[in-house]
C-alpha cells in the first residue's frame, strides 16, 4: 500500500492512496482525514485503507492523477524526527572530513540526533539556502514511520511498530557544524528543514528487498543531472530499523507517527577504500562531504564544492523491474 498527503484545508493536507505506479490516487477523507490520523489507530484504520488500495488498483471507484509535484511530506508535521547512523563508514568518512576520530563505540552503539519535526517538507520544496557560505549539503537516506513503541522494547518488537518506509533528503550545512558541536550541545542551525519522498509505502509492498529491518535496493543520487550515487542501501548497513528504533526507545515511549532516519546511505569499494565517484566506475555518494573527503584522501585537497543556488538534486530509488517505488525527491537550491 502506498500513501500520499496532499494539500487540503488544513496545514496537515489530506491523506490519499496511491496506486502502485504513482500514477493514480483515491481520496481516504471519508475513512480518516491525514496520515497521522490513521497511525494514531493504525489497527482500525489500515483494513479500511488497504480495501481503498484495493479499489484503486482494480480501477473500482474514481480516480484522479497523483501529481508528485503536489505532493506535501507525507507527514507535514510530526511528533518527532529523529535521524540514526546505520552507516558506520559514512560517520567515518564525515568526522576524518573535520579532523575527528571515530570511537570503536561507534560500531556497536548508534549514533542519533533528534531533528525538528514541525515543519517537515515535501519532496519537490526547494532547498532554501540562505548563505552559501554556510555549505550546504544533500543526505540522501532511507526512512522508517513507526506505530507506538514501549519503553525499553529490544529490536526485534521496535521492527514490528514499523508502518511505513520512504526516503528522506537530510540536509546539513556543513559549515555550521563544527561550531555547534564545540558547544557540547549538537545539532540545530546546522540542520534545516528536512525533505521526504512524495510517497510513503507499508514493508510488504517492498517484497523481499525489505528484509531484517534493511532495504536491499539502489539509492540512487544525481546532482545537477548527473549520477553522483548509486550505493546499495541493503550493503554495509551496520545497525538495522529494529535496532535503531530501540535506541531511541530505551529511555521513553516513542509515539506513533515517529520518523526513524538511517543516516546517510555509505558503501565502501570491494577492497575497503572509501570509495569511487560513479564517473569512475564506482557507486558514488549520497552526500557532498564523502566526495570531498575522498578528494583529500587522494589529492591533499576537496574540489567538489557544496550545493550552490541553481544546483538540482534527486533521490530516488527503484524496485528490480525498474519502476520507481515512492517517487523522487527533486529540488533545486534557492535563496529565502
Amino acid at each position: 500500500m502506498k500513501l500520499a498527503t496532499l494539500p487540503g484545508s488544513t496545514r496537515d493536507g489530506r491523506l490519499v492512496v496511491v496506486s502502485d505506479d504513482l500514477h493514480w490516487c483515491a481520496s481516504a477523507q471519508h475513512l480518516v482525514p491525514t496520515l497521522q490520523a490513521a497511525l494514531d489507530d493504525w489497527d482500525r484504520h489500515e483494513p479500511a485503507l488497504r480495501a481503498l488500495a484495493t479499489d484503486v488498483a482494480h480501477e473500482a471507484i474514481p480516480l484522479e492523477r497523483f501529481h508528485e509535484r503536489e505532493a506535501l511530506a507525507p507527514l507535514p508535521r510530526a511528533y518527532q524526527w529523529a535521524d540514526g547512523s546505520a552507516y558506520v563508514n559514512h560517520v567515518e568518512l564525515v568526522r576524518k572530513a573535520r579532523g575527528a576520530e571515530l570511537p570503536d563505540s561507534f560500531w556497536h552503539d548508534p549514533l542519533m540526533y533528534q531533528g525538528g519535526s514541525d515543519d517537515l517538507r515535501g519532496g519537490r520544496a526547494p532547498i532554501v539556502l540562505a548563505d552559501e557560505a554556510w555549505g550546504c549539503d544533500l543526505e540522501a537516506e532511507i526512512c522508517v514511520v513507526t506505530g507506538d513503541v514501549p519503553q525499553g522494547v529490544d529490536a526485534a518488537a521496535a521492527l514490528a511498530q514499523v508502518r511505513l518506509v520512504g526516503l528522506v533528503n537530510d540536509v546539513s550545512l556543513r559549515n555550521l557544524i563544527p561550531g555547534e558541536l564545540a558547544k557540547g550541545f549538537g545539532f540545530v542551525q546546522s540542520k534545516p528543514a528536512t525533505h521526504f519522498s512524495p510517497v510513503f509505502v507499508t514493508p510488504d509492498a517492498l517484497g523481499d528487498a525489505w528484509s531484517g529491518g534493511r532495504l536491499s535496493l539502489p539509492l540512487l543520487v544525481d546532482l545537477n543531472g548527473q549520477p553522483f550515487g548509486r550505493a546499495e542501501a541493503g550493503e554495509e548497513c551496520t545497525f538495522d530499523f529494529g535496532t535503531l528504533i530501540a535506541h531511541l526507545a530505551r529511555t521513553r515511549n516513542v509515539g506513533a507517527g515517529s520518523i526513524i532516519g538511517s543516516g546517510t546511505v555509505s558503501n565502501r569499494d570491494p577492497d575497503g577504500s572509501p570509495g569511487r565517484p560513479v564517473s569512475q566506475g564506482g557507486r558514488g555518494y549520497s552526500c557532498i562531504a564523502e566526495q570531498r573527503m575522498v578528494e583529500t584522501i587522494a589529492t591533499g585537497a576537496a574540489t567538489t564544492p557544496f550545493l550552490r543556488h541553481g544546483d538540482t538534486v534527486r533521490i530516488e530509488m527503484k524496485d528490480r523491474a525498474g519502476h520507481t517505488i515512492f517517487g523522487a525527491i527533486e529540488q533545486t537550491v534557492t535563496a529565502p
